[in-house]
């Protein structure tokens, strides 16, 4: 199978677009194309009316604010994972570096050829290092656990 990137990908971005919105730019580039100006006085004249309307949005977002008015998304609180969490994690990375380098090299039968192969063998070692680390792992977790008993937030908010 041959895929061209650039084409097919724009061509894809294209097609999932707002018909609407993909109207207006192409309006915009007709514009900017039967226009005789100079390409970079174009650009410049368009920077500055972003930079316009940038600053107009962000004069009504003021307003906003000093008049107490708030008409946005809700705020999503973000949960911390827990310290032992992290070390976890990096457990699970530091063994998945061990059993990638474990599997065999030459196994185009198991894994398939060429990117592909390498790319299923990669995920393959992350799900092993990722479920080895989840029990008791070996132990990397624990020491700088032990080594860190606040976790890592408190090394930020000492310095």
């Amino acid at each position: 199978m041959i895929v061209t990137a650039t084409p097919d990908l724009v061509l894809d971005v294209l097609e999932a677009a707002d018909p609407a919105t993909q109207r207006a730019a192409t309006a915009k580039l007709d514009a900017l194309k039967s226009s005789d100006a100079d390409f970079a006085a174009t650009m410049e004249a368009e920077v500055g009316k972003a930079k316009a309307a940038t600053a107009d949005q962000a004069a009504a977002k003021d307003a906003e604010a000093q008049s107490g008015a708030v008409n946005g998304a809700p705020v999503q609180v973000i949960k911390a994972p827990a310290s032992g969490e992290i070390y976890r994690k990096f457990e699970a990375f530091i063994l998945q570096t061990f059993v990638e380098t474990m599997l065999p090299k030459e196994s185009e039968e198991v894994f398939g050829k060429g990117t592909a192969g390498g790319v299923w063998k990669s995920m393959l070692a992350e799900q092993l290092g990722s479920q080895l680390a989840k029990g008791n792992g070996v132990g990397i977790a624990r020491q700088l656990a032990a080594a860190h008993p606040a976790g890592p937030d408190a090394a930020k908010a000492k310095s």
